[in-house]
């Protein structure tokens, strides 16, 4: 911006035209925010429902159809349907489809604007995790590896009692992060491990998470562990970033495998 019209923003009112003339205020604007993707999709959906191109009680296109019509993958489009269905828009009945419901003696229950989609995140851990798997292979310590021991001891007990083992999980990749020293990495992967307690990956684990899972899950944090034990950079690398895309792989899996709402 020039020095001259930087000054008539700042000093106006009291800035002149040539013409003597007070200065016309700057107009005032809104900050613009990026949204993310899955909530575009959530919008148009949403609006089109609200318009009453799908009527009560209709299904909605098959996500892959949906996709195809927006230019997007059909991931972002799950993660908009979970979105619409915590907020009470439609319903997934597994098997059968997405149904528009009726709205009217329900209430909202908005998704907050910081909500990351859940298979986004995925990705996102993918490309941190797997390099802090290869720093812990090269600089942990036998603590470090022990830590990440009892995880998945805590995960195997907690599985083997039919319970979802999230707090032996959680456990298990701060461990790993922790090997690295760094404050900054290790809140970045708390904060992203913390976010699945968000509504949309709670709902979509809901659909998709079991005991079996979870077992895979499993032997794949042994993977990882062993890796890092044997100071083996590259195959901790490499299997975190194998858990990762087969944790992406169990949440996109085609709706007929999800268990009944």
């Amino acid at each position: 911006m020039a020095t001259a019209q930087r000054d008539r923003i700042l000093n106006w009112p009291y800035h002149l035209s040539n013409s003597g003339q007070p200065l016309t205020p700057p107009v005032p604007l809104q900050t613009v925010e990026p949204q993310r993707l899955y909530r575009q999709i959530a919008d148009q959906l949403r609006g089109l429902i609200g318009k009453g191109e799908f009527a009560v009680g209709a299904r909605l296109p098959a996500e892959r159809d949906l996709a195809k019509q927006l230019g997007v993958s059909r991931p972002s489009v799950r993660e908009a349907l979970i979105a619409l269905e915590v907020e009470g828009w439609v319903e997934v009945r597994t098997g059968s489809g997405v149904y528009v419901l009726d709205r009217s003696h329900r209430a909202a229950k908005p998704i907050a604007p910081t909500e990351w989609g859940p298979l986004e995140l995925i990705r996102a851990r993918r490309v941190i995790e797997g390099e802090t798997a290869a720093i812990a292979a090269t600089v942990g310590k036998r603590k470090d590896i022990d830590a990440m021991s009892r995880a998945i001891e805590m995960m195997r007990e907690l599985a083997d009692r039919e319970v979802m083992p999230l707090e032996g999980d959680r456990a298990f990749h701060v461990a790993i992060v922790n090997a690295s020293g760094n404050t900054v990495l290790m809140e970045t992967v708390q904060s992203f491990w913390d976010s699945r307690n968000g509504p949309i990956f709670t709902r979509l684990g809901g659909y998709f998470e079991t005991v079996a899972s979870w077992r895979s899950a499993i032997a794949e944090h042994e993977a990882i562990r062993d890796a890092v034990a044997a100071h083996d950079a590259e195959a901790a690398r490499a299997a975190m970033h194998a858990h990762m895309d087969n944790s992406h792989q169990r949440f996109s899996a085609s709706w007929r495998r999800a268990k009944a709402a």
